[in-house]
């Protein structure tokens, strides 16, 4: 790959709760696709710099109207889920994964299908900015795989599970693997294959250990997959405390919480994702935060199915590294901006209470707010820690991850006023209205993939 550099104006989240713009300034990628240098316009090397990528014909110019962001990252996917976006969300949790979404789970043994609806979401979610997405695959190794495949041919990161799920008390006999061994033999030979897939040199897609959750696993399972944590390092990716249902399941059967079970079988590790935790108290968040495990807070399919708000705010202070989610099909909207959107709109709803019965004094939580740009901060460098990824921001060494946001696209519902917009106001604009039209350029270690 040719170095490069892109001339524009640059916002994104280095701290949780602030924002950072550089108008005008130059990005520069080398020739591994990682970021080398962020030089704003008023640095004394910036005209030189500038000149040496017009000259060798290297330099992308954005317009006023444009902007580049880091790419968007999603925590939490249900791959197969995808031909169940929009329906279903009636049902309560349980009824929903027993009606319909083992079901279509089951589907996946067509190698067919499984091309043809992983094709179509790995391209719906680059369209919409998400460079790194975080994918729960089904029990078959085969269409697990050819996910992986798909991933690298269409250039997007990502880390791909098999889920494991052997428990015949909690999984349908159609849908579940044929035994704890095979379960765990799959698991090794996925790694193996992601590890040496062409065009995967770089670790661009990463294989990760995937119980569905506890109730779905026995306890030769979860064990099985702690030793293989051990043995390679992988990433972990479970739900954890998501609703009532679960939480109470877990403890009646492990006499604890989510948390401490996982942590028992070796499973809370570094890099570990958990998804949701809407129920772990201040017990769990102090284990989460000392093993270094991150959480994938996914709102929206948090009012639909865990009937419960994370506590963001209360998260972040406990020190815990705390990613976005969409969580398809969970979530019936593929978009980042939509779950930043979400994630505000829910923290409101907890802290000023949604029952007018009450008074706002007994139906209010303080201070669990967040602003769009502590959303924001989740969407981008949030889900890079919680990935333990050197994406997510623009600084050197870390990938260059981007997209590019156009304004001035005519039908759109993304609309700036230069004279009463501040770039701050423009960045909330976008995250609130802008939709896949406006995502005119993606990149991917340095690849421009849209």
């Amino acid at each position: 790959m040719d170095t490069f550099a892109v001339k524009g104006n640059l916002i994104h989240a280095p701290v949780f709760g602030e924002t950072e713009t550089k108008l005008g300034s130059l990005l520069e990628v080398d020739q591994d696709g990682n970021i080398s240098s962020v030089i704003s316009s008023d640095d004394p090397e910036f005209v030189a710099r500038e000149d040496y990528y017009r000259g060798k014909r290297n330099l992308l110019e954005l317009s006023d109207s444009e902007y580049l962001l880091p790419g968007l990252i999603d925590t939490h996917v249900h791959a197969p889920q995808w031909p169940q976006l929009g329906k279903a969300l009636h049902l309560p949790l349980n009824d929903w994964l027993q009606e319909y979404t083992f079901p279509l789970e089951a589907r996946y043994a067509d190698l067919g299908f499984a091309e043809r609806v992983y094709s179509s979401l790995v391209e719906t979610l680059i369209a919409n900015g998400t460079t790194t997405a975080l994918y729960f695959g089904t029990i078959h190794i085969e269409a697990t795989k050819r996910l992986a495949d798909i991933c690298l041919n269409l250039g997007q990161r990502a880390l791909i599970g098999k889920v494991v799920m052997d428990n015949p008390e909690q999984c349908p006999d159609f849908y579940k693997d044929h035994s704890t061994s095979v379960g765990l033999d799959e698991t090794y030979q996925l790694i193996d294959y992601v590890s040496g897939a062409n065009g995967n040199e770089n670790d661009r897609v990463l294989p990760v250990l995937t119980p569905r959750f506890i109730p779905s696993c026995t306890d030769e399972m979860l064990s099985g997959l702690g030793k293989i944590a051990s043995e390679t390092g992988c990433h972990i990716q479970t739900h954890c405390s998501e609703s009532d249902w679960q939480h109470r399941y877990v403890i009646e059967r492990h006499g604890c919480h989510d948390a401490k079970s996982l942590d028992s079988f070796g499973l809370l590790q570094p890099n570990t994702v958990l998804a949701h935790a809407n129920f772990i108290d201040d017990d769990d968040m102090k284990l989460i935060s000392s093993k270094s495990t991150a959480v994938a807070h996914c709102p929206l399919s948090n009012f639909y199915f865990s009937n419960a708000v994370l506590p963001v705010r209360k998260l972040i202070d406990s020190a815990i590294d705390l990613g976005l989610g969409t969580d398809i099909s969970g979530g019936f909207n593929p978009s980042i901006f939509n779950a930043c959107s979400m994630a505000v709109t829910s923290s409101r709803a907890l802290e000023e209470g949604v029952d007018a019965a009450l008074s706002s004094y007994d139906r209010s939580r303080p201070n669990t707010r967040i602003d769009f740009k502590e959303a924001f901060w989740m969407a981008t460098t949030g889900g890079g820690r919680a990935l333990d990824l050197k994406v997510g921001v623009f600084k050197p060494e870390y990938a260059m991850d981007a997209i590019v946001i156009d304004t001035s696209i005519e039908e759109s519902n993304l609309k700036v006023w230069k004279d009463l917009d501040s770039t701050e106001d423009i960045l909330q604009k976008i995250i609130h209205n802008a939709h896949r039209t406006n995502i005119t350029k993606v990149w991917v270690q340095g690849k421009q993939i849209k």
